[in-house]
């Protein structure tokens, strides 16, 4: 029952989808975990550390959300850009969009369920949830960080591909942070969980967002090889330095299709 009013939670923040149907997953993500995170204060009673983990939702989603939005409302060159490489959904049916929502809004309750299962299982601050608090800290900094550094860089040079900050270490940090959030939040929960149903729904709420962030980073090299593809520099830079995790020796994802740009 729980975990149905978190999911009841992320479909309210994420209908804002039916408007212009990439904000199921942009915006609506973005403020449905801050929404959930608030949800779950009102919920449970925690201690020190599973308040923290309420309130680290609420600090992602907010952030996450707001930025988004801004960039959404401010930016007319981001948008004019995207229009050309993400479609309008003008034309998509109901029943595509409402699958779209519900599919969406249930990844968002299983990627938070590990805090749930946590307070709903009674268990307390312990240190696998200080690890994990940790770990989140570190991809929230790590992300937010990434999305300053490109504004940053394209204020200077919009025209130019970003190599600056962490992009000199990983061609998508933001991405990197964000599984590093997810990361934290299922290592947080894991050794509290009591079932085979709660193992299913923090597998795959984790698996998930990583397999988004994946998706994500096929379709920004798609877009930047169109885009950047014949510039000598953009090639070495490419060839050098991994797509996703520092250090990493993977610099492409492009040829593998079953990951969805």
């Amino acid at each position: 029952m729980n975990f149905l009013w978190i999911f009841v939670v992320a479909l309210a923040f994420s209908a804002c989808g039916f408007k212009k149907y990439v904000w199921f997953i942009s915006i609506g993500y973005g403020f449905s975990v801050a929404a959930i995170g608030a949800a779950l204060l009102v919920m449970f009673p925690g201690d020190g550390g599973t308040l923290a983990a309420c309130v680290l939702f609420l600090i992602y989603g907010c952030r996450l959300g707001g930025y988004l939005a801004l960039r959404e409302w401010k930016s007319s060159t981001y948008n004019a850009k995207m229009k050309t490489e993400i479609k309008s959904g003008d034309g998509m049916k109901l029943i595509a969009k409402v699958s779209i929502w519900v599919s969406a809004a249930l990844l968002y309750a299983c990627e938070t369920s590990p805090v749930l299962f946590r307070l709903q299982n009674g268990a307390g601050t312990d240190t696998m949830l200080l690890v994990g608090l940790g770990v989140s800290v570190c991809g929230l900094i790590v992300e937010s960080a990434a999305d300053l550094q490109k504004n940053a860089a394209k204020k200077v040079n919009p025209r130019r591909f970003v190599d600056t900050g962490l992009y000199r270490i990983v061609r998508c940090p933001n991405y990197f942070g964000e599984m590093l959030f997810w990361t934290g939040v299922f290592v947080g929960g894991v050794n509290v969980l009591q079932s085979v149903w709660q193992w299913v729904a923090a597998l795959t709420g984790y698996l998930g967002i990583i397999y988004v962030m994946f998706g994500g980073a096929r379709r920004l090299e798609m877009r930047q090889n169109r885009t950047y593809g014949s510039d000598p520099e953009y090639q070495a830079y490419v060839k050098k330095t991994p797509i996703m995790v520092p250090l990493i020796p993977l610099y492409s994802v492009e040829k593998y299709k079953w990951l969805v740009a």
